[in-house]
């Protein structure tokens, strides 16, 4: 059977038909899309928060890593051999009368390596081979090695001039007399493994997930369900209300830090170098932030998808880009590594790293605590100020 066709002027006004309805279609949608501003905000706000993340955030390079330097020979030769780790924009050197100082800096985390040169270093560099000692900071491994690589070569190439001054080639097999042999170790991090140094950070992940991600979309849904509105005409305080959703969210995310601190401990055979108790005191402060966090983005959204999306983005991406758990933040730009500071996630990373690795350094823990607890007090007195029992 022969199909119709229609005619070249109906044709036409159905073509032109079509173009209208997709035109005035397209015109809504571009309207509904303006007046939906949480939509709006995921196609712009998130692809540039994440590009400026990911590109100003993201560095694996080593930059003014701080290095203790002690001198126990104060000969030329000796002053000679650490000038290439002052003329490196790798490392800051900082000079320091007594291996105590050394050791005391590296605890409090104001040193990332250590480089003693002994009291016999010029008559041993005559005699023969002379020992570099060099003690990194292992709490982050893949940072420990870069900066023992650098400071070898740092010390190879000391050596190397040394060699083609006496006549030699840089590029020729160095002579065994006058050469150095660098003796690392490592603290903090005795096996060397990437392990120690991320479950710990784990934790902060997982107690953001649990505390700040979970509280804000339940909360949320119950805005949207109006079940939050029934409890308005009761005679329940708005702190009564806030107590009751932080309780159990409280309790979940302790239930979650049990399960983390035994499987780091007896599954990753992480050591535990500091106090429980203090790990338990700086996770519940934290917990305390981020539930915080949560009942506030909440209460302003009210609403599950943008909470949700506001959560991802004020706390998730920072703690995992900007908190130091992928990479030291002295390696990115100043505007970054500030923003990474202003996170309580950051001294949280910190402290438990600290705990996990190094023990208890009191300066350290006194002072990320304080923050810990300032950002609590200020994050739910903030969702209490927002929680009124009023119907917008």
């Amino acid at each position: 059977m022969k199909r119709d066709r229609l005619d070249p002027v109906r044709e036409t006004a159905a073509g032109g038909g079509f173009l209208r309805r997709v035109a005035a279609l397209t015109r809504k949608e571009f309207r509904q899309l303006l007046r939906d501003w949480a939509n709006l905000a995921i196609g712009i706000v998130l692809p540039m928060v994440l590009i400026l993340i990911f590109g100003y955030g993201l560095s694996l390079d080593v930059k003014d890593a701080p290095v203790a330097i002690v001198l126990d020979d104060a000969s030329p030769v000796a002053h000679e051999a650490v000038a290439g780790l002052y003329l490196s924009g790798a490392f800051s050197p900082i000079p320091v009368a007594s291996m105590r100082d050394a050791e005391t800096l590296m605890r409090e985390r104001h040193a990332d390596a250590i480089v003693r040169i002994p009291a016999d270093f010029t008559a041993r560099v005559a005699a023969g081979t002379a020992p570099v000692q060099v003690i990194v900071h292992g709490a982050e491994a893949s940072r420990a090695s870069i900066i023992l690589n650098y400071v070898t070569g740092a010390l190879e190439g000391w050596h190397a001039r040394r060699v083609e001054r006496a006549g030699g080639t840089a590029g020729a097999q160095l002579p065994a007399a006058g050469s150095v042999a660098v003796e690392p170790r490592m603290w903090f991090n005795a096996a060397n493994t990437s392990t120690w140094y991320l479950v710990p950070g784990l934790v902060v992940l997982i107690m953001t997930l649990v505390g700040a991600f979970l509280t804000a979309l339940v909360m949320a849904r119950e805005w949207e369900r109006g079940t939050l509105e029934a409890l308005f005409v009761t005679p329940v305080r708005p702190v009564e209300i806030l107590l009751a959703k932080i309780i159990p969210y409280f309790a979940v995310g302790l239930g979650g830090l049990a399960l983390c601190l035994l499987a780091a401990r007896f599954l990753f055979h992480v050591p535990m170098q500091g106090s429980l108790a203090l790990i338990l005191l700086g996770s519940m402060l934290y917990l305390f932030v981020a539930v915080g966090l949560g009942l506030l983005i909440s209460s302003v959204t009210k609403n599950q998808f943008i909470a949700s999306q506001v959560a991802l983005l004020a706390s998730f991406m920072p703690s995992l880009m900007l908190s130091g758990f992928l990479f030291d933040l002295r390696n990115v730009p100043l505007v970054v590594r500030m923003i990474g500071n202003a996170l309580p996630a950051t001294y949280f990373m910190e402290l438990i790293r600290t705990l996990f690795l190094a023990g208890n350094v009191w300066p350290l823990v006194l002072r990320d605590c304080a923050v810990l607890a300032g950002y609590s007090v200020l994050l739910l007195g903030a969702a209490r100020l927002v929680t009124k029992k009023r119907l917008d």
